[in-house]
């Protein structure tokens, strides 16, 4: 299933508490399963003004769908081509 890297402008971020954040998560998991077992949410990371998420969707429509529902800025998708890391360099 295809990869996507969501990027969320959202002034602030980064000073969002612990129940900021489990607030936040607990309302994308309710919109991710009102969508359906087609997408899933990877994980995200949090900087100073935007988070970064990482899901798995079948289309990029799906993933602007839960941005929609969810209410969480969908700033720019970028589909994942390939995945590289240290262990890429010993051939």
């Amino acid at each position: 299933m295809p990869q996507y890297v969501i990027e969320r402008e959202m002034p602030g971020a980064g000073q969002l508490g612990p129940a900021d954040l489990q607030g936040a998560s607990q309302h994308s998991c309710s919109v991710i399963k009102e969508l359906g077992p087609d997408i899933q949410w990877v994980q995200s990371y949090v900087t100073d003004d935007k988070i970064y998420c990482v899901y798995r969707a079948p289309s990029e429509q799906l993933i602007k769908d839960h941005a929609e529902k969810s209410g969480f800025p969908a700033s720019r998708i970028s589909e994942v081509r390939n995945i590289i890391d240290p262990t890429t360099a010993e051939g």
